[in-house]
């Protein structure tokens, strides 16, 4: 059931996503004066179709990922010269410009609106407060303390650990200080230089609060299994939801915390669990397998914990009026799209890891558990995702409309288009580096499973 709510949720995501953007360049080229022959949602034969008193063909295809638009151009075969006038290629290269930059506009479009709606809805969020630091870190020469409360990261407001992580991790690859301010519980400022070197550099992923030495404050977690992953070690063992975990090898384990630093210190060791079951007490043989950790080899046995009950004083109703929504919106798709065009350059240059990069399958993935956490965090990831889109279109790269864009401000200062040889030149080398980019992804999620 997990896989097919994952294949429904990437179908539905980057259906939507690429849908706009082609609805981008439809609107826009409509407005120009171009025809436009077709708009299909999906790849592949037609299975539904309308045609338009416009002569627009209006298809729903077989293969759900996407779409495209078709307009005239007598690049693509003979235009009758009653029509030429209608043709893409035959328009000023203001309007084929236009025309190109619609389509990543649309995706930040709905990412503003989707924030815009998130933001109106409200949204309850986690206090970020210090929690365990670890002596001679950086965090603990930085003077973080147990306790106090997050107040900002290099001069942006954290009003909670999402605004703490987004900061930190357009940091990375920072040497010198991070400056982090906190506000302790009499309310009391104090701001902390935490020195760092290459920070998070080339990490996979990247684990900001680990790298600094600090852990997020919060309330101790009962050692309930709450979920149990199929086909894994706590299964085969015969654990289940809902089953309390009084000790291990006779060992008390007081909380959730106990119980994973015995389980990853285990790896390929038979563990005796003691469990407390609808009221009976009784004993399974748990053996949590071996994977690799940050260049270590822990154990894993493939269960969760069950929900956290959080005290009042640390959540955070976060929500604002229309127009206060549309600033927030406005600010965080700003902030999305500056992170992620700073880390595409930090990738070119190194400081980012290649194995970041996500494909298919984890967008898959990704996709599933936001729609399996919510409506809040689904949107949230269909406008990160949406910008993610945007940006990657505007890159100079011949065949995305970036490349488009390169040709035509070329033409728009030259007073005469690139060379067709120049172009064909340029779409194979854009055409190489899309395949071995899509290559890349697919290798790492397949190394991810």
């Amino acid at each position: 059931m997990g896989i097919l709510q994952n294949i429904i949720a990437v179908i539905v995501v980057l259906g939507l996503l690429i849908t706009i953007h082609e609805f981008g360049h439809f609107w826009v080229a409509r407005r120009c004066g171009i025809r436009v022959l077709r708009f299909s949602v999906g790849f592949g034969k037609p299975l539904i179709s309308r045609m338009d008193r416009h002569g627009t063909e209006f298809a729903l295809a077989a293969i759900p990922l996407g779409g495209y638009v078709k307009m005239l151009d007598e690049r693509e075969g003979p235009v009758d010269p009653s029509e030429q006038h209608l043709a893409f290629n035959r328009q000023h290269v203001l309007k084929r410009i236009a025309v190109v930059i619609a389509g990543p506009l649309a995706n930040f479009i709905l990412a503003v609106v989707a924030y815009w709606v998130m933001f109106m809805a409200g949204t309850t969020a986690i206090v970020p407060m210090v929690g365990e630091v670890t002596p001679d870190s950086p965090a603990a020469r930085g003077g973080l303390q147990n306790g106090q409360e997050i107040v900002s990261v290099q001069g942006r407001q954290t009003p909670d650990w999402n605004g703490v992580n987004l900061a930190l991790v357009a940091e990375i690859g920072a040497t010198g200080h991070l400056e982090i301010s906190t506000r302790d519980e009499q309310g009391r400022l104090e701001t902390h230089q935490l020195p760092v070197d290459s920070f998070m550099a080339r990490q996979d992923p990247p684990e900001p609060l680990r790298t600094l030495g600090f852990t997020p404050w919060r309330p101790a977690v009962a050692p309930i299994i709450g979920q149990v992953l199929d086909d894994s070690p706590a299964a085969k063992g015969g654990l289940e939801p809902g089953d309390r975990i009084e000790a291990v090898n006779g060992q008390p384990i007081p909380t959730w915390e106990n119980l994973v630093s015995r389980v990853q210190a285990a790896a390929n060791t038979p563990l005796e669990l003691s469990i407390a079951r609808d009221g009976h007490d009784m004993t399974v043989t748990v053996t949590p397998e071996a994977r690799e950790q940050e260049g270590a080899t822990v154990g894993f046995m493939g269960a969760g914990a069950g929900s956290v009950s959080w005290p009042q004083e640390y959540q955070r109703t976060l929500a604002w009026g229309p127009l206060g929504a549309m600033g927030q919106a406005l600010s965080r798709t700003g902030e999305m799209t500056s992170l992620t065009v700073g880390s595409i350059g930090k990738m070119i240059t190194g400081l980012i890891s290649p194995s970041n990069l996500s494909g298919p399958i984890t967008i898959a993935r990704v996709a599933g558990d936001s729609a399996r956490s919510g409506l809040e965090t689904f949107i949230s990831f269909l406008a990160y995702l949406s910008i993610s889109l945007g940006v990657l279109n505007l890159l100079p790269v011949p065949v995305l409309d970036g490349g488009h864009l390169v040709y035509y401000v070329i033409e728009l200062v030259r007073g005469r288009p690139v060379s067709e040889r120049v172009q064909a030149f340029g779409l194979r080398i854009g055409m190489a580096l899309i395949a071995s980019l899509m290559l890349m992804a697919f290798y790492f999620d397949i190394m991810r499973l």
